[in-house]
């Protein structure tokens, strides 16, 4: 029982990844975050932004030996040797793997072409087996994160063109009929159109941040820095070989210098160019800034429509405000009217109603004629001082 127990323990934490090489060959795994941790060396703070359960924004993150990549549906974990991609059953990834896995099928080609082409530098001893030709593909990280980027800023821009094809015609629609069926739909777009720009600018400031460190750019070059720690520990068995010849001046005086130019050309190593990395990043830095102004935009004519209707809403009250104005007012005069027929019905003796029937008629349109009377009065006053249109 104990022992059932502890079997289900350790595979509890395990979830099935996608394992594609750098030669395009590509297996799942059940891989637990202990093996993941040992395997890339991740601390589990990182890993934690790729568990599918919590919701955590999009980010970029460059390790010694990985960069956890976690953008919109995307969650991979990219080496110098091979990717890891979660969830790659899911249909929204299923285009990101099936490129992924083309890309580096392409690159294992390419790269294996220029092993075997003549413009590459063959080294002439183990110390130099980190040299590579001029013409050098981009490596396995950069262009998995292409492939990331490009992904995830393919997606954001369909949902921004989705949105923006359906947002302009409701607005329209609203300004000229407001009805609860166009506001409601509206909101709904609004809603969508805040949760997809918080969206878009939080990759935007992910990739600003990056282009603005150049060492978090820096630590994004895996396979730069296992060649340098392979030359290394190349150096270092060299040393160890020629350990007994320790005592010769002239091998010590032409070690000095070779250990010398060794320790300036690790200085260098440890701090590569950034350029290449920084064109890739800034061709996908302006496309998320080209979506994130089309949202913008939207955001822009969604205010002024707000502002618009708000304006329109305003006028019908006022309108309605004028209405009551002169229904009061005409309900006054009504009032008059009704006060004289109460007192002409007093049960009182009075000449009036001892004379002719022209006489009545007399006083009955009088009555309705001074009030209607002094209702235009009235109502041209308040146009005169401006309280009604």
């Amino acid at each position: 029982m104990r022992s059932q127990q502890s079997v289900r323990r350790k595979g509890a934490g395990t979830r099935p990844w996608l394992v594609i090489s750098d030669s395009g060959q590509s297996h799942f795994e059940e891989i637990g975050k202990q093996m993941i941790m040992q395997r890339t060396g991740l601390p589990a703070r990182d890993l934690r932004i790729l568990d599918p359960v919590l919701t955590y924004p999009s980010s970029i993150l460059g390790r010694e030996r990985a960069i956890v990549v976690n953008l919109e549906h995307i969650k991979t974990i990219i080496t110098a040797t091979e990717v890891l991609v979660l969830n790659s059953k899911d249909p929204l990834v299923a285009p990101f793997v099936s490129e992924l896995e083309r890309r580096v099928s392409s690159f294992s080609e390419t790269r294996l072409n220029q092993t075997h082409g003549t413009n590459v530098y063959i080294p002439e001893n183990r110390s130099n087996a980190a040299r590579v030709s001029d013409s050098k593909v981009l490596p396995l990280e950069f262009k998995t994160l292409e492939v990331c980027l490009q992904c995830a800023c393919r997606c954001l821009e369909t949902e921004t063109s989705t949105l923006v094809q359906a947002a302009y015609p409701a607005l329209d629609e609203l300004t000229t009929k407001i009805s609860a069926f166009n506001l409601e739909r509206v909101r709904n777009m609004k809603s969508r159109l805040v949760a997809l720009s918080g969206r878009v600018q939080k990759i935007r400031d992910e990739l600003e941040n990056i282009l603005d460190d150049d060492m978090d750019m820096a630590e994004m070059y895996l396979t730069d820095k296992l060649m340098h720690q392979q030359c290394e520990e190349i150096v270092s068995e060299d040393k160890i070989d020629d350990y007994n010849d320790i005592f010769d001046p002239d091998y010590k005086r032409d070690n000095d210098l070779k250990s010398t130019k060794s320790s300036s050309s690790d200085r260098t190593g440890l701090k590569p160019n950034v350029e290449e990395l920084e064109m890739l990043l800034e061709v996908y830095f302006a496309e998320i800034e080209g979506t994130l102004s089309k949202l913008s935009t939207m955001r822009e004519y969604v205010d002024d429509t707000e502002d618009y209707i708000n304006i329109m809403l305003d006028d019908k009250q006022n309108q309605l405000l004028q209405m009551g104005v002169l229904l009061s007012t005409a309900n006054l005069f009504l009032n008059m009217a009704i006060v004289v027929v109460a007192v002409f019905g007093m049960n009182i003796t009075i000449d009036l109603f001892k004379s002719n029937h022209a006489e009545f008629m007399e006083t009955t349109f009088g009555t309705i004629v001074g009030c209607i009377f002094l209702y235009i009065l009235a109502v041209c006053f308040g146009k005169k001082r401006g309280l009604l249109e």
